[in-house]
């Protein structure tokens, strides 16, 4: 796809921003019809067609790494759309889509082999509003995929710069211990789903809990990286913390293994190698996540940086490893099961801040028949929040009694 097309597309899906109120349906989001809507094989390639009751500002881009598509819009009402329904393309493995962030939609349809974009265009029918969106892709070599991937960069798209960090909220034991809580997945990215639960609904409900747990009993601070069903990316987890001044981040889980052989509570530290090859998997699973939900995290940290977040960790690390025995010791103590091997280590994204002491912890595990019924019963919940707040009190108390000796 030459540059040109690739901005004449772009320019034609935003200028849909300007569309008069005549022509949209002001009474609410734009709906897909399920009947005239489908993703279906075509000669060499795929086709997407999306039917809507009314335009919306959208943008098509592909990904490599693995192969996918995506498509962005002005949130849209997926309500009644299934994948089973929406899906019948031999040339794509999957579908993904929902909200992505407040007001916003995405479709990720991952590829089974490179098909760039030859055509994509948004139709709207000039009386009633509604819009046929199509897009086209024909099979290519790998090459020149990947050289034509990537997402288009427009300040009306992107996300926004990262606000200014908070000022510091002291040590532990300087007034409330600031708790960021991080309820995994999110919106398109519903995590592991068993018996009609998902991972992202039930984290939510228990971030929710915890945190209503810790303000109750005071001395705590709580922030939340996300308070509803929408898709916050790894990078902006991190940043939430960091804008907060948090002391602790907590980042909460409940996944699932296909060996169905984990079970109890564990605590994950970061590492660059992993203590073992469960760890691993779910360290990729979670990055996995966030890349098929198309945020590039390729970045790297320059020579610097890169040496000045090791000297913070030097000093962090102790006080994460603190942090981890004092959670196990707190759970236990609550009278709840912890798996039989409680701290683990993987290179977790989401634990990267090196200046937060951080831990990813693994709440249950949806494929184990007693963690599974454990997670859906809530005065289990509440007790794992009490053990959660009774072992964040001690960890504070300890790591401001050993500040104060460094200190001196």
């Amino acid at each position: 796809m030459s540059g040109i097309f690739r901005q004449l597309r772009l320019a034609f899906a935003l200028a849909l921003w300007a569309l008069p109120a005549t022509a949209q349906d002001l009474s609410g989001l734009a709906r897909v019809e399920i009947g005239n809507s489908q993703i279906t094989d075509r000669r060499s390639g795929i086709k997407v067609e999306l039917a809507l009751s009314q335009g919306v500002p959208y943008r098509v881009y592909t990904l490599a790494d693995p192969a996918r598509l995506v498509l962005d819009f002005r949130e849209v009402d997926w309500r009644g759309v299934t994948k089973p329904v929406l899906l019948n393309a031999d040339r794509a493995s999957d579908l993904r889509f929902g909200t992505f962030r407040p007001g916003w939609s995405r479709m990720v349809v991952d590829l089974k082999g490179p098909y760039a974009i030859s055509e994509a265009g948004m139709v709207v029918a000039p009386d009633s509003g509604k819009a046929r969106l199509s897009v086209t892709l024909i099979e290519t070599d790998f090459e020149s995929f990947a050289a034509r991937s990537g997402a288009p960069h427009d300040p009306r798209w992107d996300l926004p710069e990262p606000t200014a960090r908070s000022e510091t909220k002291g040590l532990p034991g300087e007034g409330p211990l600031v708790v960021v809580l991080d309820p995994g997945h999110g919106g398109i990215d519903p995590g592991a789903e068993r018996d009609g639960y998902s991972e992202k609904d039930l984290m939510l409900a228990f971030a929710r809990e915890l945190k209503e747990t810790l303000l109750r009993s005071g001395g705590f601070e709580v922030v939340l990286t996300r308070d509803d069903d929408r898709f916050v990316s790894l990078e902006r987890r991190v940043a939430i913390a960091h804008e907060a001044g948090a002391h602790v981040f907590l980042s909460l889980h409940a996944d699932a293994l296909a060996e169905g052989q984990a079970k109890g509570a564990t605590l994950h530290l970061l590492s660059e190698n992993a203590t073992d090859a469960a760890s691993a998997k779910l360290a990729e699973r979670h990055d996995r996540d966030d890349i098929l939900s198309g945020v590039d995290l390729t970045g790297q940290d320059d020579v610097v940086a890169g040496i000045l977040m090791d000297l913070a960790r030097q000093e962090t690390r102790p006080r994460t490893e603190r942090l981890a025995q004092s959670m196990v010791a707190g759970i236990k103590e609550a009278g709840l099961a912890m798996n039989h091997r409680p701290v683990r280590r993987a290179a977790f994204s989401v634990l990267k801040a090196a200046d937060i002491p951080s831990v990813l912890l693994e709440v249950g595990f949806l494929s184990n028949p007693r963690d599974m019924e454990n997670l859906s019963n809530k005065q289990w919940r509440i007790a794992m929040a009490a053990g959660i707040r009774d072992a964040l009190r001690a960890w504070a108390a300890e790591d401001a009694a050993l500040a104060k000796l460094v200190r001196q």
